[in-house]
């Protein structure tokens, strides 16, 4: 059953909860030998800390980024035995990474190896900007949209903080310093948020304040092969296809301190010619994300065996 009208979205940084992933484990021999692969390339038991370590260590950055990739990955190997392939995919944030693999731009133990770098990065880079400037986050602002806040944000001149999450229409995600987004609450809820919901991240990502990371990541990728897309991959630097390998290999670089443009990959692929909606990775983010967008499409949470079973009988029906 080969069904190629289904775009897969892959989760990213914050989906992550101890177990994630188990029951696809159980249940496929091929999610096993991934599992022993990434175990292989990371130099740690995954499914031990998969399985059996607590939300802080999966909290950790270092171990976030090869965790959630992990069971990306996962989904995707089970979705394939199943014979469900997409014709189109993307990621958010990390997710972009586990896109590239569905895409054919990069294979499975290179990006082990690159979001376990990229995870060391990030962690250190942040750490540096925490003793210059004091301790970093991340916040969701409800109610408003991504141009709305970027003016609140210009003309309150507020410093070190940035509109850093596209993901739909009434949900923008600030970053930045943890004094800089406190100062600029009051003059979003002047403008009409609804809520500011402080985040349980550890730097302030897709912001130019991780800039000093991004010559380390740069070179890191130098050593990888990047291949041309073989179907419909989008950027989260500008919500809109990638057509080379080489442009993938800069985006990924621009990605780290630039906002995640997902509402906008959201309109592309809704106006692609998609009949649904796969979220591959664990939670169920995407998925709200996807409802919230105004799309029409049907999305299904495959992070489970539940949810993967649901998405094919679905298929099977239609079928």
């Amino acid at each position: 059953m080969v069904d190629n009208k289904t775009a897969f979205l892959f989760s990213g940084q914050g989906a992550q909860f101890p177990g994630m992933g188990k029951d696809l484990w159980e249940s496929y021999d091929c999610v096993r030998e991934l599992f022993s692969l990434a175990s292989d390339i990371i130099g740690k038991d995954m499914s031990g800390l998969l399985f059996e370590g607590s939300i802080e260590d999966l909290k950790e950055t270092k171990n976030t980024q090869v965790a959630v990739t992990l069971v990306n990955l996962s989904v995707l190997r089970a979705l394939n035995e199943e014979k469900i392939h997409s014709s189109c995919t993307a990621g958010f944030s990390l997710g972009e990474f586990s896109a590239m693999v569905d895409a054919g731009i990069l294979t499975e133990s290179d990006v082990f190896s690159l979001v376990s770098a990229r995870g060391d990065i990030m962690s250190s880079t942040a750490a540096q900007v925490i003793t210059r400037y004091g301790d970093v986050g991340m916040a969701a602002v409800m109610g408003l949209d991504f141009d709305a806040i970027q003016k609140v944000l210009a003309n309150c001149q507020s410093t070190h903080v940035y509109a850093a999450n596209n993901n739909s229409p009434v949900q923008v995600v600030i970053s930045g310093t943890t004094a800089g987004i406190a100062d600029v609450q009051g003059a979003l809820k002047a403008a009409g948020a609804k809520r500011v919901i402080p985040l349980k991240v550890s730097g302030p990502f897709h912001t130019p304040l991780l800039d000093s990371g991004k010559e380390a990541l740069a070179d890191f990728l130098g050593g990888l092969k990047f291949s041309d897309p073989v179907k419909d991959f989008y950027s989260n630097v500008t919500g809109t296809l990638v057509t080379t390998g080489e442009e993938a290999r800069e985006l990924s670089i621009q990605q780290m301190v630039s906002p995640v443009q997902w509402l906008e990959i959201e309109r592309n692929l809704g106006s692609s010619g998609i009949f649904r909606v796969a979220e591959a990775g664990p939670g169920t983010v995407l998925t709200g994300l996807w409802k919230k967008s105004g799309m029409e499409q049907e999305v299904f949470s495959c992070g489970t065996l539940e949810g993967l079973n649901g998405l094919l009988e679905n298929i099977k029906n239609i079928h």
